[in-house]
């Protein structure tokens, strides 16, 4: 059996009662269906980096998603469509991108996991979604058996979240199409942080590999970029999701962000500020699970830090999570989203 501690970043999580590679979509199908023709769970596994899976393990098959494959059709006016299976490393393709200069994706380097995971949970940096960059997405539809192709509009994208973590148990994603620009300038820069980071303004534009070499310093200093070398990095990234929340909410102090889309009176707050303020600090530990030392949104597994400890269990990073659930509700009387996904707790 394989034990799910090690296909995961975070390194915790029991055995799998059954255990299957799938390096094409065919295979990946065809073990899908017989798993929901004998009533067996499933979980599709990408890059395991948003992951936390009880120490009871899982009681079902996994597939590990490795199809791969990139191919594109260019358009010297408007740019390209690029078609990437859902086995492919995000991170690469990202790359893949900027080397050949595609922009769109460049804020969206260092961000671990598959392309197939990607637009679940409409990942996010530095003011960038995924879904502004995705033309269609194909994928398997277990409910009724047959393949469908989603557009940008159907797949109902909105702040860490799309119609397919809505419904994760239904669609599996065999490829994303995204329609990116081409040339050697990355989108407008709209993130205050990054733009300090590239000494630009707000709206300026650099290079690609500048701004991918930028975004990956930020995600590094912060432990957020993997390094098997460094404990402080053996996360699933941000644990919690920044909150939406109305803005007589809003805690005195506290930054706030327009919510895109959304004409009403709710803002995003930071899910950081929060639990800094709530008395949670970077280090904070309980047994082999801390709070990053780096970012405070990151819960960490310390196995092998300099420090010592045997490493944490999957249950004292839930537990540790709860605690910060707690604090920042008591406190602030706003309850945190995990956008970790959590299973079998």
């Amino acid at each position: 059996m394989v034990k799910l501690a090690e296909v995961t970043t975070l390194a915790v999580g029991g055995e799998a009662k059954e255990f299957f590679t799938a390096t094409d979509p065919h295979s990946a199908i065809d073990l899908i269906k017989s798993a929901d023709q004998s009533g067996e769970p499933i979980l599709i596994l990408g890059g395991g980096s948003n992951l936390l899976v009880a120490d009871s393990g899982f009681e079902g098959r996994v597939i590990k998603i490795e199809s791969t494959g990139i191919s594109f059709e260019e358009d010297q006016c408007s740019g390209g469509f690029i078609t990437v299976a859902a086995g492919e490393d995000w991170d690469q393709f990202v790359d893949w991108s900027i080397k050949n200069n595609f922009s769109g994706l460049e804020t969206l380097s260092g961000i671990p996991g598959t392309v197939g995971a990607s637009p679940i949970q409409n990942i996010g940096a530095y003011g960038r979604e995924i879904s502004e960059s995705i033309a269609r997405i194909r994928v398997y539809d277990r409910k009724l058996n047959e393949m469908k192709t989603f557009t940008q509009a159907q797949c109902e994208f909105s702040y860490r979240s799309s119609l397919f973590k809505r419904n994760l148990d239904r669609y599996f994603i065999v490829e994303v199409i995204f329609q990116l620009k081409k040339g050697e300038q990355s989108l407008p820069i709209l993130y205050q942080e990054l733009a300090d980071h590239l000494n630009i303004a707000i709206g300026d534009r650099r290079d690609l590999e500048s701004v991918r070499q930028a975004v990956l310093e930020i995600r590094k200093r912060k432990g957020m970029v993997l390094d098997p070398l460094d404990p402080d990095t053996r996360s699933a990234g941000s644990f919690f999701i920044n909150p939406i929340i109305e803005l007589s909410e809003l805690p005195k102090g506290a930054p706030s962000w327009p919510v895109d889309g959304d004409s009403s009176s709710k803002i995003k707050t930071s899910a950081a500020w929060l639990i800094e303020n709530a008395g949670i600090k970077k280090g904070f530990s309980l047994g082999g699970a801390a709070i990053s030392s780096k970012h405070v949104l990151a819960i960490t597994n310390r196995s092998g830090s300099a420090e010592g400890g045997e490493g944490a269990t999957a249950e004292e990073i839930y537990k540790l999570a709860q605690v910060c659930i707690k604090a920042v509700e008591e406190k602030f009387a706003i309850r945190l989203e995990s956008e970790v996904r959590l299973l079998g707790f």
